[in-house]
């Protein structure tokens, strides 16, 4: 093995789709090496947003220290890079007690921000952003996507048409930087030193994974989300606060105020999951050093393959679990 890498630490990070089990299997493989779990999803770091976020109970933790989940209030935005250094200081802590970091991750944007680091990008500018706004409605559908294709074609073509708050984001950094975004993000980036990245990914079959997000929006609404969601919008937080934009959140908003059924609901909820579930593993399909299981995280036969992988990789089982 090269000695640089055999210096580094190991960290792992389980990644898959919405309801694949990335929770109880990062839970499980982290008693079994002596790790600690860190949530690597924008919706769990919310306070408050729980049940809907498929957020890990006390129960579902069994005793491993969780990391990150609840560190923001609703009022506050969450970013890659405000991932990163939160992140960031999680790993320092792990590395002077011995422990190895186990990132459950369903937004790949901030393991890529992580691991990779970040580009050195403007802050946003909402003059600019009105602007665009403005623009866009006044205009033909795809407006956005073709002025993006005239500043920069090779990022209009891995953004959606659709897509216009990713469009305004990509426009607004290569007007500010004269730059096309796609060269800015490739440059100015700081990797992650000094920790080597395993990547477990969970991919069941696409029936299973439909089934289970189907059972687990309905056991959500049946362990009192639509009460949480009631306690929310009680609570005086304002209508606009990020995490009400969540899937689910927003259906049973309507729900509450009259605009939609209970059924209607729970169908456009398992719907938005699903269509997420994709977007996920759209993502996490493009990096190569994923290795991929098939099945579920909270299946033993999946834990136990990922287990001897790890273990291939140069990964001790803690001794108190042999």
């Amino acid at each position: 093995m090269n000695p640089d890498i055999a210096a580094e630490l190991p960290l792992v990070a389980v990644v898959g789709p919405t309801a694949s089990g990335k929770s109880a299997l990062g839970v499980w493989l982290a008693d079994q090496f002596g790790g600690e779990v860190l949530a690597c999803d924008s919706t769990q770091l919310y306070r408050g947003f729980d049940i809907g976020t498929a957020k890990p109970g006390m129960g579902e933790r069994r005793g491993v220290a969780h990391h990150l989940n609840d560190s923001l209030a609703s009022t506050e935005a969450s970013t890659a890079g405000g991932y990163r250094e939160m992140a960031l200081a999680v790993l320092g802590d792990l590395r002077a007690r011995g422990r190895v970091p186990v990132l459950t991750v369903g937004t790949g944007l901030y393991l890529r921000a992580l691991l990779e680091g970040l580009a050195d990008v403007p802050q946003r500018s909402e003059e600019l952003r009105e602007r665009l706004r403005a623009s866009a409605s006044e205009h033909e559908a795809g407006y956005l996507h073709r002025l993006l294709a005239r500043l920069d074609a090779e990022a209009a073509g891995k953004i959606a048409a659709a897509d216009e708050q990713k469009l305004i984001r990509a426009i607004e950094v290569c007007v500010l930087t004269r730059r096309p975004v796609s060269e800015v993000h490739r440059t100015g980036r700081t990797p992650l030193a000094g920790w080597r990245a395993l990547k477990i990914g969970l991919m069941p079959s696409r029936e299973a994974l439909y089934e289970r997000i189907h059972a687990r929006t309905d056991a959500m609404l049946e362990r009192g989300w639509m009460e949480e969601v009631r306690g929310l919008m009680a609570s005086g937080l304002p209508e606009n606060a990020k995490p009400f934009d969540f899937i689910g959140y927003r259906e049973l908003r309507e729900v509450l105020r009259g605009e939609k059924t209970l059924e209607a609901a729970r169908s456009a909820i398992q719907q938005a999951t699903r269509q997420y579930a994709k977007r996920q593993l759209t993502w996490f399909r493009r990096d190569p050093a994923i290795h991929w299981l098939a099945g579920f995280g909270d299946e033993a036969s999946v834990q136990d393959t990922a287990r001897e992988w790890l273990c291939a990789q140069g990964l001790a089982v803690s001794p108190r679990t042999v």
